[in-house]
């Protein structure tokens, strides 16, 4: 069971991306260890490290698969579907952003091509030379107007017709942990 640190003692961290990354690190296996995930990664994505951390170490913590990002999760799946009724697909994101580089990953990895645009000037018109349907989607904080201007340049390009396909409908809310639910009701009060 992990403790909390004395004054004084340190913290060492360890940055893994692969299950091959847990296999070389420096740690006593018996040693009690912690992780956590970057918010952008989905379970898919940490399923392989999270079972290589559980099966290298004896005492392992960190967040339940229903605490890993749901939304990021939903829009691989999506994706995932998407590129399956496509012969090009499209990611609207910024080039820094993880999650919009990993849906055009995904869509790489399905035998799809796949591009990373910021908006509809990043569209390349030769793109579309021998492709029936196209797929567009968006990283999570991409506005509805930059998907927007992917698809009037396409427009510009040839004909279109939009289809939006049905997806799971995300209605999570999240409360304040108790500790600060006490202290907004004190506050209010």
């Amino acid at each position: 069971m992990l403790e909390p640190l004395d004054a004084g003692q340190r913290l060492e961290i360890d940055l893994v991306q692969t299950p091959q990354d847990v296999a070389t690190l420096p740690i006593d296996p018996e040693a009690p260890v912690a992780y956590i995930t970057q918010t952008t990664l989905s379970v898919d994505d940490t399923r392989g490290v999270i079972a290589a951390l559980n099966q290298r170490f004896d005492d392992v913590q960190g967040p339940d698969v229903a605490d890993i990002c749901y939304a990021t999760q939903n829009r691989q799946t999506a994706v995932r579907d998407l590129a399956r009724q496509s012969d090009l697909l499209i990611v609207v994101g910024a080039r820094n952003s993880s999650n919009s580089s990993r849906l055009r990953e995904i869509g790489d990895e399905m035998g799809v091509p796949s591009y990373l645009v910021d908006d509809g000037g990043g569209v390349d018109p030769t793109w579309f030379d021998d492709v029936a349907t196209v797929g567009i989607t968006a990283g999570a904080s991409a506005p509805d107007e930059l998907i927007e201007s992917v698809i009037a340049a396409i427009a510009s390009v040839r004909p279109v017709s939009v289809k939006q396909l049905d997806g799971v409908t995300e209605d999570v809310e999240f409360t304040l942990p108790p500790q600060l639910r006490n202290v907004t009701r004190a506050a209010a009060e």
